[in-house]
């Protein structure tokens, strides 16, 4: 067993099996380093060892996601905080070290060494339950989105093989009567047999929206081909499989929205964050995931750098001024910012004021957005700050 010191680094090399922990001293000597199954017995005994080595541990990981959210919890129940060390920064310190080899023990080692002699990486908060909540649900809505944009495609692919006037007659992705048709007509033939009449009595009965105009499109395009292609059969029943898992999925898609928004609602600035044009609360909820607690940035111009809304010099000698969009930065809270600000200039108002001048001054239409993002950045953590709604007023003030 070491001798006890003061202060030791523990890095983690995070994985979803099993994890492996080294722990280095003052001087970056290697001091302890195994092995952890990814269970709490394991862990629980791994960190007692650690503990046992220094007064004070400081603990660094390369993983901040699920597969460390066990060893995350287990650690704030014993009062110790771990810094989020990023896989790049491991990757280009592993040079900096002897030999080439790629272990697991090896980048333990390197994240505990970064950590020793860096000490401006980001604290991991282990989330409330209303964030862990709005996490879950917003990972979900996004795989189930992925799924539905899939979908689609593939529905599109397959159909466009044996009627393509049908395929190019709706758009599939927004509308869901002709979906609800392809549930039951997939073939030119079908659709002339059951005839126009028929045909908008069996959509109205299953609640489709100006059910007598899909029929006539859909009768419109029956007649523009009078040839069957190969593989028409097997094509119908896929096309019809396919269409009935969009509209299952439509459902679930709905179910998990209002769960998401009831869940946001519950959070105590959701009205603050909400009332800002082009929030509503599913970009709400992936604000909260990305950010986490909104109070822990200093200023203003400190969020909008994590989102990536701040441009970085790359200057070198005689050349000055020379901006570059930033790499390392949260791509889910640009996203959130970005898609919230070309949503508010829909709309008369000073978002589409300020967009509308951007583009006067010669900026492209990406450029415009980021500007007008960076603004909202300012505007949004002021009202957090003080607690209050967005008025108009306020956006004018803060232009």
């Amino acid at each position: 067993m070491s001798k006890r010191t003061a202060h030791a680094w523990a890095g983690v090399d995070a994985g979803k099996g099993h994890h492996w922990a080294a722990v280095v001293n003052e001087t970056g000597a290697t001091v302890w380093s195994k092995k952890i199954d990814n269970d709490e017995t394991a862990i629980l005994t791994a960190l007692g060892e650690i503990l046992d080595l220094a007064d004070e541990v400081h603990w660094a990981v390369d993983i901040s996601g699920t597969s460390s959210a066990l060893l995350l919890a287990l650690l704030a129940a014993h009062g110790q905080q771990a810094v989020y060390v990023p896989g790049r920064t491991v990757n280009r310190m592993s040079g900096a070290y002897r030999g080439e080899a790629k272990t697991d023990a090896r980048d333990a080692y390197v994240i505990a060494e970064t950590s020793r002699q860096r000490r401006d990486f980001t604290a991991i908060d282990v989330p409330a339950q209303l964030a862990a909540d709005l996490a879950l649900l917003t990972a979900h809505r996004s795989d189930l989105v992925a799924d539905r944009v899939r979908m689609i495609n593939r529905l599109r692919d397959v159909l466009t093989g044996i009627f393509p006037a049908l395929e190019r007659a709706f758009d599939y992705s927004a509308h869901k009567g002709a979906l609800v048709l392809l549930t039951g007509y997939q073939t030119p033939a079908a659709l002339r047999r059951r005839g126009r009449a028929r045909l908008t009595a069996w959509l109205s009965n299953r609640s489709v929206r100006s059910a007598d105009a899909v029929a006539a499109t859909a009768l419109e395009a029956a007649e523009a081909q009078r040839t069957t292609l190969p593989g028409e059969d097997v094509a119908a029943a896929i096309v019809a499989d396919l269409a009935a898992q969009i509209l299952a999925l439509d459902d679930r898609l709905k179910r998990i929205d209002k769960q998401i928004r009831d869940t946001f609602h519950a959070h105590p600035q959701a009205e603050i964050i909400e009332s800002l044009p082009g929030i509503g609360p599913i970009l709400g909820a992936e604000l909260v995931v990305a950010a986490g607690d909104l109070s822990a940035y200093a200023d203003a111009g400190h969020l909008a750098s994590a989102a990536g809304l701040v441009p970085v010099p790359r200057d070198s000698g005689r050349r000055t001024g020379n901006m570059h969009r930033p790499k390392r930065y949260s791509r889910r809270l640009r996203r959130v910012f970005y898609m919230s600000a070309q949503t508010s200039i829909i709309k008369d108002g000073p978002n589409r004021d300020f967009y509308l001048k951007k583009r006067a001054e010669g900026c492209k239409h990406v450029q415009a957005i980021i500007a007008l993002a960076r603004r909202r950045v300012s505007v949004l953590w002021a009202l957090l700050r003080d607690n209050r709604v967005f008025t108009s007023v306020l956006d004018a003030q803060a232009s």
